[in-house]
């Protein structure tokens, strides 16, 4: 039996999110606010 899916804007209240534990000063997401994602390649 497959596990009932949540709403996705349902956050878990015991994990915290992604974007909290990610130190926002770092040189690595600094960099990826610079490159052009949309470029064609």
């Amino acid at each position: 039996m497959k596990p009932k899916s949540r709403a996705p804007e349902q956050d878990d209240l015991l994990r915290p999110r992604l974007t909290d534990m990610i130190d926002m000063r770092h040189e690595l997401v600094r960099l990826e606010a610079l490159i052009d994602w949309a470029f064609p390649g």
